[in-house]
């Protein structure tokens, strides 16, 4: 859905109306990814947003269809639907089989302003255990990951950051999601304040401290990865238009299925699309997007630092 019910600084998405009456209906979303297991075994479905969970009984009947399918779904969310046991109990044995729960600063006042939401640590941080006690309790091998915003005001704080997910809150892994371009609005550095006034102007101390906290904490990070970091953050503390390095591979693994049934190969609109009518017209559009591809492979949007689109993963398996 385009619908939140926090009001990230970063993000421009809850700005947005929702008019989820003309979306594509549920039952055609299931013939999708019907579709999408048997052109792609073992394949993994993401759930995006807006916040998902706002409308939980879907969501939860489409991860558990995604899971009789033999699908990886994998979700990001604020956690604020997660209010009880019972509710985390339903996640493991019905929801995503990784969930990732977004926490932009180990401070509570910091991550509240980031997040526009009074309150938003305690959601967080309160989903987190929950999520971890049920996994524990009902045996499940659900992944339970916190995904923190690194920024100017929170990358300093990154070991106190890995302190809290990892040894507190038990968490599996903080993945670290660089800041971008407030994410669904115009990019330019003199209309994109949020992203002028936070991006990391220290680039090279930041990829210093990450080593220390790799060497720390075992993280075992991809070489390539921080490659491809620092040629992000180094690409926006200069001030340029796009990054130096094309950093990016969306085009080779992902298909981004909006509200519509519009079928694209990352989120950019720019690119082409073709539409999902029929069963059939995922193949097709896959098999037949080689010039669509072409294209892309010379795209270096800042944007290509995101883990759902970057070439390399930020750990090594």
């Amino acid at each position: 859905n385009k619908r939140c019910n926090f009001k990230c600084t970063h993000c421009a998405l809850w700005k947005n109306k929702d008019y989820k009456s003309t979306y594509i209906s549920f039952d055609i979303k299931k013939e999708i990814i019907k579709e999408f297991s048997t052109i792609s075994k073992n394949g993994s479905v993401v759930i995006c947003g807006g916040e998902g969970t706002l409308d939980l009984e879907d969501y939860l009947t489409f991860s558990s269809y995604c899971r009789s399918l033999g699908l990886r779904c994998l979700s990001v969310t604020n956690g604020s639907a997660i209010i009880n046991e019972n509710i985390a109990n339903r996640f493991m044995l019905e929801g995503p089989s990784e969930i990732t729960v977004s926490l932009d600063s180990p401070f509570e006042n910091i991550n509240d302003k980031l997040r526009g939401v009074k309150g938003a640590f305690n959601i967080a941080t309160k989903t987190v255990r929950l999520l971890v006690d049920a996994r524990k309790n009902l045996n499940a091998k659900t992944k339970i990951y916190v995904m923190g915003l690194i920024s100017e005001v929170s990358y300093r704080s990154l070991d106190i950051f890995y302190h809290l997910v990892l040894n507190i809150l038990k968490a599996d892994k903080l993945k670290l999601n660089f800041l971008q371009p407030t994410f669904g609005a115009a990019f330019s550095y003199d209309t994109d304040h949020f992203f002028r006034e936070n991006y990391i102007k220290d680039y090279k101390g930041c990829i210093e401290l990450i080593h220390k906290m790799d060497a720390k904490y075992k993280l075992n990070y991809n070489p390539f990865w921080y490659k491809a970091v620092e040629a992000n953050l180094k690409s926006i503390s200069e001030k340029q238009t796009y990054m130096s390095e094309h950093i990016c591979n969306s085009y080779e693994r992902n298909i981004m299925v909006d509200f519509y049934g519009n079928l694209r190969l990352c989120f950019c609109l720019s690119f082409g699309n073709g539409k999902w009518q029929k069963t059939g017209d995922l193949k097709k559009f896959w098999d037949e997007s080689d010039p669509i591809r072409e294209k892309m492979k010379t795209c270096k949007a800042f944007c290509g630092i995101s883990h759902s689109v970057r070439k390399e993963n930020a750990t090594l398996k």
